[in-house]
């Protein structure tokens, strides 16, 4: 039982983390753009088939999630100078709607173009085994570990970014004020390029990761969205560190959480309605847990600064 914890711990890390990737890029699109967009997820299924198709034409997976994020953050670029970049002077609700139409957009442009079957990526052959956790007790898949390093080595990064350089500085600044950071002599249209296409390249990041674990489907991004979104209520919109403690609190209780009550539930109920009403409570448990923080927490568990 132990060691089963201690693998559902390591897949709700593994989750979070892919949800910070997402989350990550909601958030700084909201707090330093003001835009909302819905149509984030649609980044991560694009990033998720292109990642799919060059796999498939040049059978390497990491030239082939290089490409994927590169090709995404062009898209999310040209996505920004042709229609962000205008719904920025846009109510919150045009933003909305015009964003939602964009889901669809997306949604019949890659089933034209790739298909309507989902499609898979193959995992790397180096990194198909497992690795020994516990002495001959607890093994753990190498591929989801590799996810677990490249996600808390983003969460550096952006840190870093953020807090330590001076494009993070102007980024602070323009979420702050755009006006008197352009006054200041800072580019505030290509800053806010910049930022829209880091935010689709982690997109295409997290899409391409999750390939291999997951079958790459049309309307993929809207699935990952509603939990992304409840990261960055929960965590505090504009914060990256309330992004990662976000996504963190929600993969761990929707995994472990789906473990613990289904083996609680269990003592009750038989195993076949305890392991339907488990994961099912789990999620439940996410969506109070958002609702709760927007009581008594409206601005989030670690609200941006300024």
């Amino acid at each position: 039982m132990t060691y089963l914890i201690i693998e559902q711990l390591l897949n709700g890390l593994q989750y979070g983390l892919m949800l910070f990737l997402l989350a990550a890029g909601l958030t700084l699109v909201f707090g330093i753009m003001d835009l909302i967009n819905l149509a984030h997820g649609s980044l991560y299924m694009i990033g998720a088939f292109l990642a799919a198709a060059f796999y498939q034409a040049i059978g390497s997976f990491f030239p082939a999630l290089l490409l994927a994020i590169v090709f995404t953050a062009l898209i999310g670029i040209i996505l920004e100078r042709l229609l962000y970049r205008h719904l920025q002077r846009m109510s919150h609700l045009s933003q909305v709607l015009a964003t939602f139409a964009l889901i669809l957009i997306a949604n019949e442009t890659v089933k034209i173009i790739f298909g309507a079957q989902p499609l898979m990526i193959g995992m790397p052959a180096s990194l198909s085994g497992a690795i020994e956790i516990v002495p001959d007790e607890l093994y753990y898949p190498s591929y989801r570990l590799l996810i677990i390093v490249v996600g808390l080595a983003v969460a550096l990064g952006l840190y870093l970014l953020v807090n330590r350089t001076r494009i993070g500085m102007w980024m602070r600044a323009g979420a702050s004020n755009p006006d008197m950071t352009a006054v200041m002599g800072v580019r505030i249209k290509p800053l806010f390029t910049f930022v829209f296409a880091l935010g689709a390249a982690l997109c295409a990041l997290a899409g391409a990761l999750l390939g291999p674990l997951l079958a790459v489907s049309v309307g993929m991004g809207e699935s990952i969205l509603i939990p992304a979104f409840e990261v960055i209520v929960i965590g505090g919109i504009g914060s990256m560190r309330g992004a990662l403690v976000g996504s963190l609190l929600v993969g761990m209780i929707d995994t472990v959480g789906k473990l613990i009550l289904t083996l609680g539930l269990r003592t009750v109920f038989d195993s076949a309605t305890a392991s339907t009403l488990g994961p099912t409570l789990a999620s439940m448990s996410v969506s109070l847990l958002m609702v709760a923080v927007l009581y008594f927490r409206p601005t989030g568990l670690f609200p941006a600064r300024g």
